[in-house]
């Protein structure tokens, strides 16, 4: 039993002072999660109107590609101070990315401007983080976490109908032009209140600047190396399979080491496992999530819209998971919340191979998925806590990036992997439905290497008055 201080009533996200930031915050990750949501139901109508299956899951790793270096540089330019200026920069890529997407000729233009779209996202997470860092006390943490993760209830119970219809009826280019003009009012809004978060004590704005030159090329070289990675395993021959992913690993481990934590690819206690296990988790739930419309309309032959249930009962059960770790984040220590969340996230992702037989109910895959969600929600902001608990102050900026990085960088090799077994069972069957579960099947083993990490969250030693404290809240 964990027993924390009780919370001022009077200590409120929604206090005067913290209003602003709070609601720009919400109605930000709202339009970011209808977006991200929206994109993945209408994909199927996309690839039928483009062509290019091939390049179904590329769509998804182009962003996250796009993402490690947006996150990467972030980092770097928090820790040298304000927070206004990396925001209005990455929103303005983000809003790039989504109008060429939207005017995409071809399946290779998506990919392009997904990269883009990526470049801008990455800013949001960091940022978000290093906001609620700097502005909250650890007893109001949780609730925040909690409360991001439900901003994305409406866009889980609306968008994902909403964007199937609108791909069925009048075209899928206006569920990416669509978003622009909303994106514009919650930047705005948002702008104003990271203008007035103070710049912690003890920041070398010049020693930050020089270290942020030398993180650029690691963020250039860690996605390269994803990159290839991905291009390899899609190849569909021996001799570069092997080459560019041998080559990829190489790259990719060589940039990534000096980009997070020392001990992170070791899993050492606690804040490094702390990272790694993040992306670990996204790795394995996204390997999936990014091809569950796939499954059911491409192989079940559902609708765009019907299969849209399954991803917002996904969002629903993930913010319920988070609820419930801000309601006992006093009563129980984080790495317990991490270890069930990644338990209830494989028992989903388990379900969701059953969905692949074609006797088997539909709904099944609606069900399922939601109990993936909620394993999600259990496990996903408890590891943020980790991270800004342990950090220092000038450093949460690097910190969180890490963080961040290691999360859209599991995201990417996640739908990497499974685009790599669609795209060769497209090739040799014709049909997607062996590559579906060959890639879920990995999702799952991944999860399992997670869990039997979980372990490395225990602190070897607690300081009196130093317990963990737990959390809450889902993607950002």
């Amino acid at each position: 039993m964990v027993n924390l201080p009780r919370r001022d009533p009077e200590d409120s996200l929604w206090r005067p002072d913290r209003r602003a930031l709070t609601l720009g915050l919400v109605l930000t990750i709202t339009l970011v999660g209808f977006e991200a949501l929206a994109i993945s139901t209408v994909m199927p109508i996309v690839a039928q109107e483009l062509g290019g299956l091939e390049l179904y899951g590329w769509v998804f790793s182009a962003f996250f590609l796009g993402s490690l270096i947006g996150i990467v540089v972030v980092g770097g330019a928090i820790d040298r101070g304000g927070l206004a200026m990396p925001f209005a920069a990455g929103l303005g890529l983000f809003a790039i990315g989504l109008l060429a997407g939207g005017l995409a000729p071809s399946m290779v233009v998506l990919v392009a401007a997904r990269f883009v779209q990526g470049l801008g996202a990455g800013s949001i997470q960091p940022i978000a983080y290093v906001a609620i860092g700097r502005t909250l006390p650890d007893t109001l943490r949780p609730r925040m976490f909690a409360t991001l993760s439900t901003a994305w209830i409406l866009p889980g119970l609306i968008g994902p109908a909403i964007a199937g219809a609108v791909g069925e009826s009048i075209g899928w280019r206006y569920v990416f032009l669509g978003l622009l003009p909303l994106i514009a009012v919650a930047g705005l809004l948002t702008l104003g209140a990271l203008r007035v978060i103070a710049v912690p004590a003890g920041v070398d704005e010049h020693r930050a600047a020089a270290a942020n030159r030398g993180r650029l090329p690691l963020a250039l070289t860690v996605a390269l190396g994803a990159g290839l990675l991905t291009v390899g395993l899609t190849s569909g021959q021996p001799l570069p399979t092997v080459a560019l992913t041998a080559g990829g690993l190489v790259i990719g481990i060589f940039a990534l080491r000096r980009l997070t934590p020392a001990g992170t690819l070791l899993a050492r206690p606690v804040l490094p496992a702390a990272i790694l296990l993040r992306g670990i988790l996204t790795c394995a739930f996204f390997g999936v999530d990014a091809f569950v419309a796939l499954t059911l309309v491409d192989w079940r032959g559902l609708s765009a819209t019907e299969a849209g249930i399954a991803l917002t009962a996904a969002t629903i059960a993930w913010t319920a998971g988070a609820w419930i770790q801000a309601h006992w984040a006093s009563r129980w220590p984080t790495r317990h919340f991490v270890r069930l969340g990644f338990a209830v996230t494989i028992l989903g992702l388990a379900g969701m191979m059953l969905v692949l037989r074609q006797d088997v109910p539909w709904l099944v895959g609606v069900v399922a998925f939601g109990v993936s969600g909620l394993g999600m929600g259990l496990a996903y902001s408890p590891l943020a806590l980790i991270v800004l608990r342990e950090a220092s102050p000038e450093n949460q900026g690097a910190a969180t990036s890490s963080l961040s990085l290691t999360d859209s960088l599991g995201t990417a090799l996640g739908t990497g992997l499974t685009g790599a077994m669609v795209a060769a069972s497209v090739r040799t069957t014709g049909e997607s439905v062996t590559g579906l579960a060959v890639g879920f099947a990995i999702a799952i083993v991944i999860g399992f290497g997670g869990l039997a990490l979980t372990g490395r969250l225990r602190p070897r030693t607690v300081p009196a008055g130093a317990l963990a404290l737990s959390s809450a809240s889902p993607p950002s």
